[in-house]
């Protein structure tokens, strides 16, 4: 595309993203007058600051199947999901027996149950796990591996990923989406704290390395290899849209990794029971020493999971510590063995598989027919469109994506009914409950998009 084709889908992106917000804000106004109040209590008057919304974000009421509603009455297909957690959908008959059952025998003892041991089987299970342990979150679960890594191994260090996020613990949040000024060069990438608040001294034991990239890592590993405990990495990039691993990319790392006496911790927060029912590990084939869970394998409720080597693991059992009153309590197992057992099944990812190829060869033919720059991810119940027209490899092709042509679609495809996660970073997650009338909604919503972007 020329610089003047450029420039003017641009002016066309910003035309739309201008009436289409003014036109969302018109039918929001409950959401408006709830984020006025919420003020007052919640800062941002959000429960995170991933909600928070410009100029408020949309206030949901209720979910049922594929649909959510918001506190304005308008009705959405959920593509959202909860940020990947909804791969079941709303209010799963299965799920909501579940959590149902618990509800009424006891939701929490602080004591160990049946239903514990049969939900850390079935992780073991799927993931090729030795042993897991239980948390509540995936910032919990990328924490406790980090420590226990560092634990196995009697070092300090870390590494990860350039632009990855890991959760919201002081020794990940560095290098989290930097801004251009601030990342370093490709050679010797920064390590840029993302928040107020860390510790300065942190700033020297996580090093940051590009995604897809040998090189920087092999280097960095020859020179401080033997202070170095772990490298965390998302198998898929999923912050940045999605970029997928390079061939023979993951193998290296681990092998890379252990010729240094250090470990791979793969974070799966977001892939996990997502891109195949075992993940990433299933999907590409490289097992690593340690992998964290959250998101699709709790059923919709707030639980995760890391695991992994029985030798790395048992590092527990020698002093390393890891506690938590919520752990594998029994509301939380009882939705996540639901969920994995009963609602993730075979035909369940034939279907997943089905919806994503139709979503994203519908989203790819819009782009194509209107001749607007980007490209389709398709894993399944997980893809996105990334206004970039090759696929994205690492976080500083990410930069290149067009955000101007993502302002227009957000406002655009909420205002047609699509409810989408409201960052260019973010990717759809698909659930069981989807159906094709859903997926074409979408499909129709953005072929109308790119149609008014040509004008």
């Amino acid at each position: 595309m020329s610089d003047t084709d450029q420039d003017r889908l641009n002016a066309r992106a910003k035309e739309i993203a201008y009436s289409e917000t003014r036109r969302l804000l018109d039918r929001t106004r409950g959401s408006k007058a709830l984020y006025e109040r919420a003020l007052a209590s919640l800062p941002l008057g959000v429960g995170s600051s991933f909600q928070v919304g410009d100029p408020y974000p949309v206030y949901l009421r209720e979910g049922r199947g594929s649909h959510v509603w918001d506190v304005d009455g308008n009705e959405y297909v959920d593509t959202h999901g909860g940020f990947g957690c909804m791969l079941v959908g709303h209010a799963h008959p299965k799920i909501v027996e579940a959590i149902t059952r618990a509800a009424t025998t006891g939701t929490h003892f602080a004591a160990p149950t049946e239903a514990t041991v049969l939900y850390a089987e079935e992780l073991c299970r799927r993931f090729r796990l030795d042993k897991v342990r239980f948390v509540n979150s995936g910032t919990e679960a990328t924490m406790s591996a980090v420590r226990i890594a560092r634990a196995a191994t009697g070092r300090d260090d870390i590494v990860k990923i350039e632009g990855s996020y890991h959760g919201h613990h002081d020794q990940v949040m560095f290098s989290v989406v930097p801004n251009a000024d601030l990342m370093g060069g490709r050679e010797q990438p920064a390590s840029t704290p993302m928040s107020l608040g860390i510790p300065r001294f942190l700033q020297g034991h996580t090093h940051v390395v590009p995604f897809n990239d040998l090189t920087v890592l092999e280097r960095l590993l020859a020179e401080r290899g033997d202070e170095i405990a772990c490298l965390i990495v998302e198998p898929v990039m999923m912050n940045i849209g999605i970029a997928e691993p390079d061939p023979g990319y993951l193998q290296g790392l681990k092998d890379l990794l252990h010729r240094h006496g250090a470990l791979l911790v793969f974070d799966e927060v977001k892939t996990g029971a997502a891109i195949a029912p075992g993940g990433a590990i299933e999907r590409y084939g490289v097992q690593p020493d340690l992998a964290c869970f959250a998101k699709a394998v709790a059923g919709g409720t707030p639980g995760g999971a890391f695991g992994g080597r029985a030798d790395v693991m048992e590092t527990i059992e020698r002093g390393a510590a890891h506690q938590g009153t919520f752990n594998g309590n029994p509301l939380v197992s009882a939705a996540g063995l639901a969920a994995l057992t009963e609602v993730l099944t075979p035909d369940a990812y034939d279907h997943l598989g089905e919806l994503g190829a139709r979503l994203a060869q519908g989203c790819e033919a819009a782009l194509r027919e209107h001749g607007i720059p980007g490209h389709v991810v398709d894993l399944g119940a997980k893809g996105c469109v990334s206004y970039r027209p090759e696929r994205l490899r690492n976080y500083r092709d990410f930069l290149e994506a067009n955000v101007t042509v993502f302002e227009a679609s957000y406002p655009w495809m909420v205002n047609r009914g699509v409810f989408m996660t409201p960052g260019d970073e973010e990717q759809w997650t698909l659930s069981v409950q989807h159906t094709e009338a859903d997926v074409d909604r979408y499909v129709d919503a953005f072929a109308s998009l790119c149609a008014e972007l040509a004008k």
